[in-house]
């Protein structure tokens, strides 16, 4: 892993693989640098140099608390100012608005930006953190990861049930501790669409049809930004990445480069 430290003299690693024009990925939670982009990394690197940060307490990076997500926002940031070129951005849930604060913060280094399902701070209420911490005391993270899926993003218990029976269910659980602090970032997070209407690079929003559409700040995102536009995801919910990898990775490379010849 290569390695920089932020502003706040924080040790942030970063996996660099591909060739071609800079991309960097933005992890969200119960998942980490590797598992988050693990099916469509192949093929983004055929056509990008891809980086891959590792956010707070994962690969190599340091763990800390009482983070915000504006903390990680400048960690971000601060990859991308190492980087010789402007760059395109990509952010997936929780790591969407850790991608918007950092393409807010440097945005004159930001090409174009892709923010798939950042969700609204107010979706975690404070006795469910404290549920969250009752069970991080207690170490059940697979309670801890279920609860979290059906209580605060809503996946269907088939679909639940389904994500349980492949390889990446550890994968998910292992990362739950270091995702408590992203719920207490996020619950704590003063969200308004407003302060982003300056934001000039052109922005794509992505959500899957399958989404419940309100946990998200999509449309609110849609209704204040200079140049945005809307892509809905066929058939998919929080995870297209992962569920339809060459369908994702193609309306990736479609937007940042015109092309889907991937």
């Amino acid at each position: 892993m290569h390695h920089l430290t932020s502003p706040a003299q924080v040790t942030v690693s970063y996996d660099q693989c591909g060739s071609g024009p800079a991309l960097v990925l933005v992890h969200g939670s119960f998942s980490d640098h590797k598992t988050n982009w693990a099916l469509i990394k192949p093929l983004l690197e055929q056509q990008f140099t891809v980086y891959a940060i590792a956010r707070r307490g994962r690969g190599e990076s340091d763990a800390t608390q009482g983070h915000s997500v504006t903390d990680e926002g400048q960690d971000v940031a601060a990859l991308i100012e190492s980087i010789h070129e402007p760059v395109f951005l990509l952010g997936h849930s929780y790591g969407a608005q850790v991608t918007l604060a950092a393409a807010s913060a440097v945005p004159e280094r930001v090409r174009k930006l892709v923010l798939y399902e950042p969700p609204w701070p107010h979706i975690i209420l404070q006795e469910q953190i404290a549920r969250f911490e009752e069970l991080a005391r207690a170490e059940d993270w697979e309670v801890f990861t279920t609860e979290f899926l059906q209580d605060i993003i809503a996946v269907q218990v088939e679909e639940l049930e389904t994500l349980q029976g492949t390889e990446h269910w550890n994968e998910i659980v292992f990362n739950a501790e270091t995702s408590l602090s992203d719920l207490w970032a996020l619950s704590k997070y003063t969200f308004n669409p407003a302060d982003f209407r300056e934001l000039r690079i052109p922005v794509m929003l992505q959500i899957g049809t399958e989404s419940p559409r309100d946990l998200y700040v999509t449309d609110a995102l849609a209704a204040v930004l200079p140049d945005v536009r809307i892509e809905a995801l066929p058939g998919q919910a929080h995870e297209g990445m992962n569920t339809a990898p060459k369908m994702y990775a193609e309306a990736v490379a479609r937007f940042f480069l015109g092309s889907c010849g991937l």
